[in-house]
């Protein structure tokens, strides 16, 4: 057992100095980051709360239960910040993926102390895995977001779309991962490959536009 509300506190106390003590630009990163780990931190709460309501097995609260709540709750945060200040496209995407991984991190975090660090190939590939994993989720949403909000008509059924993207990538990885075996390790890798070629091609295309 773990107590990963103290765990949230000795992770978020030294950003929230850092989000009074510097620059409101530079407080905007610090400040995503705790929510990043907040929203990380009430999935856990949530996650088990239904898991126990329906009863439900590993299978089904990793496949089922897991993305659904994530990704809503990863959203939470970003929608706050778009009703309330407005920002620019790119701001948006930035945010997205500032709170994907720092709930990847807070996750990883929780993981290594539930179950040890012993074992250091498992640890580097589930440690990428799953970073990798949320910022491609994150990248959908915030890329997504970045486009929809600028466009009334799109704004509720993009937002939807987006959030249901997010959630079947994520289940996908989930169910993966709980298959166990060499499916898991594959699942591991697949969304470090995604990202790389989604990098390599948007590359070239700003190098074609430009």
């Amino acid at each position: 057992m773990i107590y990963i509300e103290n765990v949230f506190i000795c992770m978020a106390s030294p950003l929230l100095i850092a989000a009074l003590c510097m620059g409101r630009r530079q407080a905007k990163f610090f400040l995503c980051c705790l929510a990043g780990m907040g929203a990380c931190l009430l999935s856990a709460y949530i996650n088990t709360f239904f898991a126990t309501l329906y009863a439900a097995d590993t299978i089904a609260a990793t496949a089922e239960i897991a993305p659904v709540v994530e990704e809503v709750m990863k959203l939470l945060p970003l929608l706050f910040y778009l009703l309330v200040f407005e920002p620019e496209p790119v701001p948006i995407k930035n945010a997205a993926i500032i709170v994907a991984l720092s709930f990847a991190t807070f996750e990883n975090v929780c993981y290594l102390i539930q179950n040890g660090a012993g074992h250091f190939s498992f640890i580097f590939f589930r440690g990428i895995g799953t970073g990798a994993m949320h910022v491609i989720c994150g990248a959908i949403v915030g890329g997504g977001l970045a486009y929809v909000w600028q466009r009334t008509w799109l704004k509720i059924a993009g937002t939807c779309g987006l959030l249901g993207a997010a959630i079947t990538f994520h289940a996908i990885y989930n169910l993966l991962i709980a298959y166990g075996g060499a499916i898991q390790y594959i699942a591991y890798i697949l969304p470090v490959l995604i990202l790389t070629a989604g990098k390599l091609i948007t590359r070239r295309l700003t190098q074609n536009h430009n």
